[in-house]
């Protein structure tokens, strides 16, 4: 880690869903460098308020909203009460399991319930000692990966007593989704959406088969705008996002543009690429926005940290990110989607080994983005990656709001 700044925070955000797979809240998962767990909300009531703000913002259908955040408590700041006046509505408490349900705990718990705050349980396992917090708190995680399903239907039982909202967390794959849902859990977290819900024999739609070509000619150094509008022309929708967000408010142009040609000469080459993947993307009707948005945010952290290393190749940054994961938007194996996009080899390395510096960034971008702060190299520059994480959020919001604009 670069210890130039003694109070270093690594921060990231992982999304919480409804049963129908829409963003309802994020957590936020963070360490401090200086090892005071409270370090993140020290300071004054704004600052808090802002840092909350700039990871809990997002263009949903492109509507510009908030949604809450949940934030983990320690014993210290729980018994202290060292939290800032933050707006209830955009903030949940999160109890770790580690703290011990003591006379001082429940106190301090009550008195927030009190002030307006809504309390979570983080890892729950039902022990007889939380029956006084489980009166007070409205949202209990239960930990799906580390338990058989048996023993999270034992769990589900013991909280029935409670009018307690059941969280599923580390929902790996879509039938433990199901699953959890049958079981009445109403909120979810997990990797599940980054997983493809593959369907026996389902062969690419002929319009996928498209952007796979267009995507693979953007690749092309010696693409002209003129091939290219051939390929993008095939696909009104493609073609009709594209001159929309060409003429969005975005570009400030001082003419409408009227041909794809026109579009990206304007555009250049990169802003294309970026958007014909966006678009592609977002053609996924059946899929949840998260799942376009996270590739986003991936795709452009991968990009900022190659800018910021002054690397001449950061577009293929860019679709490395992407296209770490658009398998996953189109219900095949990764290694089949890769078959047909004949991307460049340090893409495809970097996306299926994680070689080349490519790769190298893509494993840190990802470790960043899911909080496996242990599995980040001891060196690695945190305040550059904290910056990038941050830039790409707000890029993103700013991507998909102009998508619907």
């Amino acid at each position: 880690m670069d210890h130039s700044d003694s109070s270093q925070v690594l921060m990231a955000r992982q999304p919480i869903f409804d049963r129908n797979q829409k963003v309802v809240a994020y957590e936020l998962l963070y360490r401090t460098e200086d090892a005071q767990e409270h370090a993140l909300f020290s300071g004054t009531e704004a600052t808090s308020e802002v840092l909350l703000n700039a990871f809990t913002s997002i263009s949903d259908s492109g509507e510009q909203k908030r949604v809450p955040a949940f934030v983990n408590l320690t014993r210290d700041i729980l018994v202290e009460q060292k939290l800032p006046e933050f707006s209830k509505k955009h903030i949940v408490l999160e109890i770790l399991e580690d703290v011990e349900p003591d006379e001082e705990v429940v106190a301090a718990v009550r008195k927030l319930h009190s002030e307006g705050y809504r309390i979570a349980m983080d890892d729950f396992i039902y022990d007889p000692k939380f029956d006084e917090l489980l009166d007070i708190c409205q949202i209990v995680k239960v930990d799906v990966f580390e338990l058989t399903p048996e023993q999270v239907a034992e769990q589900v039982k013991h909280l029935r007593k409670h009018k307690v909202t059941l969280l599923a967390e580390k929902i790996e794959t879509h039938e433990q989704l199901e699953d959890c849902i049958e079981l009445g859990f109403k909120l979810f977290q997990g990797h599940f959406l980054s997983k493809p819900k593959l369907v026996k024999g389902k062969k690419i739609r002929g319009s996928q088969v498209a952007l796979m070509q267009l995507i693979q000619e953007l690749q092309n150094p010696k693409a002209t705008p003129e091939k290219l509008e051939e390929l993008i022309i095939r696909d009104p929708a493609l073609t009709y996002k594209l001159l929309r967000i060409v003429n969005s408010a975005g570009y400030a142009l001082v003419r409408q543009v009227e041909s794809v040609a026109q579009a990206i000469v304007l555009l250049g080459l990169e802003q294309v690429k970026k958007w014909a993947t966006l678009i592609s993307m977002s053609s996924s009707q059946d899929k949840p926005e998260e799942l376009s948005r996270g590739l986003l945010v991936r795709g452009r952290m991968c990009e900022e940290i190659a800018l910021e290393q002054k690397k001449d190749n950061y577009g293929s940054y860019f679709m490395a990110g992407m296209m770490s994961g658009l398998h996953a938007l189109l219900d095949i194996e990764r290694e089949e989607m890769l078959e047909q996009v004949p991307l460049g080899d340090d893409i495809k390395n970097a996306v299926t080994l994680g070689q080349g510096e490519i790769g190298q960034v893509l494993r840190n971008v990802v470790n960043y983005e899911n909080g496996d702060w242990d599995l980040l190299p001891l060196d690695l520059d945190g305040t550059l990656y904290d910056k990038a994480y941050r830039a790409s959020l707000d890029w993103t919001e700013e991507a998909m709001q102009a998508m619907y604009d």
